[in-house]
């Protein structure tokens, strides 16, 4: 495919359908429903508090089968962090509600799906906060200090068995929490791997990827433009903390297995269910591989990174 060296005239404002007001906030006018608690009628899904101050949530999901009868057959737990370019969408945006619903039916496991705060209302280091609030809020549940462990956690998680788990800047939010996990005690929690699906990463040099995709219809490079302009602190720019993921990751002692498929484009596991199935098997193996026991003698706490990207 020959590489693309011009955008096609476009408003990012008008594609991602914001409009920036004086203050600096946005006015989001993107129609997706969303999907709120009280329509949990089976129980299968429940919005808890994080942190009340800055009024972010996370959303619980249990499989629909009943408790496992040992600990050893208790499930993984993953924690999601949904897409939007930092900028857009929450935890109970139709789309990424669905996709938590389904990995915890067909994995099977506990998902977590993370309301972190968007920029530029809240620029980033925010969203990174925001998940490590959600990963200590794990720890303590699994710590259960007081017995006050959530009843769906108790019953249901092995704690040892964690994953982060996102796509879009979802992925992003999953490495740096990932990164910031390792400098912390989350113990007993225990995280197993990362799931990095399309990950939002970028750097003041142009890839050949980016320009091959610039008029990307999906997510075109003006508009991811736009929102890393939004995203980022004051002053900072692309290079900030970005380059070189893969390499970072290795340093602190992670194993990355890489997937990758030709032929496909952002997020078309939401409209293609032939790619969702492809993409739930693949982050099914990973788990089951991740979750294998290991020679004592030979174990290290290394965690195992996966990423998935259409090119």
């Amino acid at each position: 495919m020959a590489v693309q060296s011009s955008p096609a005239a476009m408003d990012p404002y008008k594609f991602l359908n914001i409009v920036e007001n004086p203050d600096g906030s946005l006015t989001r006018r993107n129609y997706f429903p969303s999907v709120p608690a009280t329509q949990s009628n089976s129980k299968s899904f429940k919005d808890i508090s994080l942190n009340p101050i800055n009024q972010t949530f996370i959303r619980i999901y249990k499989p629909p089968i009943p408790p496992p009868d040992t600990d050893t057959n208790k499930l993984p737990l993953l924690i999601n962090f949904h897409g939007g370019g930092f900028i857009l969408y929450s935890a109970k945006t139709i789309f990424f509600h669905q996709v938590c619903a389904d990995n915890a039916a067909k994995l099977p496991a506990v998902v977590i799906s993370v309301d972190y705060r968007l920029a530029p209302e809240h620029r980033l280091p925010a969203a990174y906060d925001d998940a490590m609030d959600a990963i200590m809020w794990v720890r303590d549940q699994a710590m259960d200090k007081n017995n006050d462990c959530d009843p769906w956690l108790k019953e249901y998680v092995d704690f040892s068995k964690c994953f982060l788990i996102g796509n879009n800047v979802g992925g992003n939010l999953v490495f740096h929490a990932g990164l910031r996990a390792l400098d912390v005690d989350i113990s007993p929690l225990k995280i197993r791997g990362l799931i990095m699906n399309q990950a939002f990463f970028g750097g003041v040099e142009r890839t050949e990827s980016e320009l091959r995709f610039i008029n990307d219809k999906m997510v075109p490079l003006a508009a991811t433009d736009l929102m890393w302009s939004l995203a980022l602190p004051k002053g900072a720019d692309r290079d900030h903390e970005q380059k070189e993921l893969v390499k970072m990751l290795e340093a602190r002692g992670v194993e990355v297995v890489a997937k990758f498929d030709e032929v496909g484009c952002h997020a078309i596991e939401f409209i293609n269910p032939l790619k969702a199935k492809a993409l739930l098997e693949s982050v099914k193996e990973f788990i089951k591989d991740s979750c294998q026991p290991v020679d004592v003698a030979t174990a290290t706490n290394s965690t195992i990174a996966t990423t998935t990207n259409n090119i």
